[in-house]
């Protein structure tokens, strides 16, 4: 799940998985050149990060799994890498 907050030239973007039997989650996407960072961990097992990202732009990104599969948003456009694998496509 993402909810996008516009707060003119910046967006709040709140990422939110719940993904089954996974001890951790880390996302990476073109707002950090695909650098993975780890998401925090809710008492109901949801993982979720807030990120700011400039408003009216379009950013590809994907949750890496602590088993080591890269999986997409379900509530997000998907598009292909270069990977032949698919990334989900944030748009703010």
């Amino acid at each position: 799940m993402i909810k996008i907050t516009n707060k003119g030239k910046k967006s709040w973007v709140t990422f939110t998985i719940n993904p089954q039997s996974i001890d951790g989650v880390e996302i990476s996407g073109e707002w950090n050149d695909w650098i993975c960072e780890p998401m925090k961990k809710k008492k109901n097992g949801e993982f979720y990060i807030t990120k700011v990202v400039k408003s009216g732009e379009h950013y590809e990104f994907g949750y890496k799994l602590s088993d080591g599969r890269w999986i997409c948003d379900d509530s997000a456009q998907k598009v292909m890498s270069p990977f032949n694998s698919q990334n989900s496509l944030l748009k703010v």
